[in-house]
């Protein structure tokens, strides 16, 4: 089976909505390194290799939204999709305690290698859905509730932006008045972050969009992820009534 660097469901779904997902499996391509980058299976299976869950709740969001979804093939290990291409991030060696064997030796001749067989396909698709006309991108993200030596994180989603805030505003405002979530604005991550997806997709075109971080353990399983994408579906579209775009 030949390998592709990301997937595309719904492509002619009509609707203004754009789900991607940039961290949505934990592939390693089997012409990198054999396909194993040295981790143990406990390692490749937690959030430093994926975002948990993120990719059925794109899925399913999408289905409702009847909105097209795009999400990257690789895992973040392999190179990161949120990323620039200048970030010193963006091909870790270390990640939360695990150093990762298969990237030890990384020169910048295996960095141009992954971005030419999975970073840059991957955004030049992006490239394209996101050029539908008036597109609003919802960019798609989980978190671990707690960090190898630090304190647990209290929030049940976050909300990341820019200083573009036509659809984030409304969209965290809608949040914030269901009572039982812990909203985090800019939070567990900052919004601003130069060279990312959402700068290269969205703010060098002034297109509205919003970055949605949902804590993994709340999406761990497919009753989560279908609770959470039916959720998110009525608060987007509630936000993008509000927000009169």
């Amino acid at each position: 089976m030949t390998y592709s660097p990301f997937f595309v469901h719904g492509a002619d779904r009509p609707s203004r909505w754009l789900i991607t997902c940039d961290h949505a499996t934990n592939m390693v391509p089997p012409d990198i390194n054999d396909g194993d980058l040295g981790l143990p299976r406990e390692d490749m299976e937690r959030h430093i290799a994926y975002d948990v869950g993120a990719y059925e709740v794109s899925k399913h969001l999408g289905e409702i939204l009847n909105a097209p979804v795009i999400a990257a093939n690789f895992s973040r290990l392999v190179i990161d999709p949120n990323r620039g291409e200048d970030d010193p991030t963006l091909l870790m060696k270390l990640y939360d305690g695990s150093i990762i064997p298969g990237n030890r030796h990384a020169d910048p001749v295996e960095k141009e290698r992954r971005l030419n067989m999975c970073y840059r396909p991957y955004h030049d698709a992006l490239a394209q859905l996101a050029g539908l006309p008036h597109a609003v991108i919802v960019s798609m993200h989980s978190f671990t509730r707690q960090l190898r030596g630090r304190d647990p994180r209290p929030w049940h989603i976050g909300v990341l932006h820019t200083p573009d805030e036509r659809f984030s505003r409304p969209l965290i405002n809608r949040l914030n008045a269901e009572s039982d979530l812990c909203v985090g604005v800019n939070e567990p991550y900052t919004g601003v972050l130069p060279g990312d997806a959402i700068d290269k997709h969205c703010t060098a075109f002034g297109r509205p969009n919003a970055l949605i971080e949902l804590r993994n353990d709340l999406i761990a399983d497919h009753e989560g992820q279908h609770h959470w994408a039916n959720r998110l579906a009525v608060a987007l579209q509630d936000a993008l009534v509000e927000s009169r775009l």
